[in-house]
């Protein structure tokens, strides 16, 4: 004859085991450690000033400001 198994045991145990699952690939997918959070927040600075310099037109221009006319 074979082992006892108890369902409601396995069950539970299969239901934590997949919460257990989801969360290591949410940490995975969504976390990051406060030194990448603040190299990317410094990258996208860079990129922005870099941009801003190279500007062609005057930024009153294009956020509806004055003109010259």
């Amino acid at each position: 004859m074979g082992d006892v198994i108890h369902l409601d045991r396995y069950r539970k145990k299969r239901a934590r085991l997949a919460r257990k699952n989801a969360a290591a690939e949410n940490r995975a997918r969504h976390g990051r450690s406060k030194q990448e959070k603040e190299a990317a927040r410094r990258r996208q600075e860079r990129e922005a000033t870099r941009l801003d310099a190279r500007l062609l037109e005057d930024k009153t221009d294009r956020e509806g400001g004055p003109t010259q006319g």
